[in-house]
């Protein structure tokens, strides 16, 4: 993980060995002790809904639960209502999801019915990607892989960010769209991946568990990005 570790009550225990092996700082994140109005909708995409996308939905959440955002997943394919697999919990405990919590996800499919509200869509890959601007082309320029938008983001000043969130004008979720817009917009400017699949994180499902540490080494660089740039817009400069 780049930058300042995070300033989480600490995990005990085996899982901060794991957390730190994948760059993370081994601390349990803070989730909503309260009920408010959610302030922006975000929305992770992978295949079975089982590994990737559920535990992107669960680590945003938590680390953006200052805001009370609604954070969902979904699959593209896959089995209806099944759980995380047991090498995702692993991974999610040690990130510092609590169990209990990633204990209640199950699965759902993807329907075109879900890709209105959400103010944000991050795939795992390209493939889902496509998928998600065939079951709803409008949304093409609030929906990217996860490691895109981290790419192009990354390439974008504090600056650059607050003012494309400034066209969403006050609301908090006109602004994490607006903001989405402005990075969609340096598509073409910002510098390609290296190769194409640097863009997708990689498919754990039914691999080995380093296959599971690979996946996460990937995703987690990229959700510090999401975690940036949302923050950026939610919150404008005074």
């Amino acid at each position: 993980m780049r930058g300042a570790r995070r300033r989480w009550p600490r995990v005990t225990g085996a899982s901060s060995a794991s957390a730190a092996s994948l760059g993370w700082s081994g601390t349990r994140p803070r989730y909503p002790t309260r009920r408010t109005i959610p302030l922006f909708e975000i929305l992770t995409v992978c295949t079975g809904n089982i590994c990737r996308s559920p535990l992107a939905e669960h680590l945003l959440r938590a680390r953006l639960a200052s805001y009370s955002p609604v954070i969902a997943s979904a699959g593209t394919r896959g089995l209806a209502s099944a759980p995380m697999t047991d090498e995702a919990l692993q991974l999610a405990a040690d990130l510092g999801v609590p169990a209990e919590v990633a204990a209640t996800h199950r699965s759902r499919f993807l329907l075109d019915a879900m890709l209105a509200q959400p103010d944000l869509i991050l795939t795992m890959t390209r493939d889902h990607r496509r998928e998600v601007a065939e079951l709803a082309p409008s949304r093409l320029r609030s929906t990217f892989t996860i490691r895109e938008f981290a790419r192009i983001a990354s390439t974008m000043s504090e600056d650059d960010l607050r003012n494309a969130a400034d066209e969403g004008g006050t609301d908090a979720a006109a602004r994490v769209r607006a903001m989405g817009i402005g990075v969609a917009a340096q598509r073409g400017l910002a510098m390609p991946a290296t190769t194409p699949d640097e863009d997708d994180v990689i498919d754990p499902y039914r691999r080995s568990w380093q296959t599971y540490q690979l996946s996460a080494s990937q995703l987690t660089p990229a959700l510090d990005q999401v975690v940036r740039a949302v923050s950026l817009a939610v919150e404008p400069a005074r």
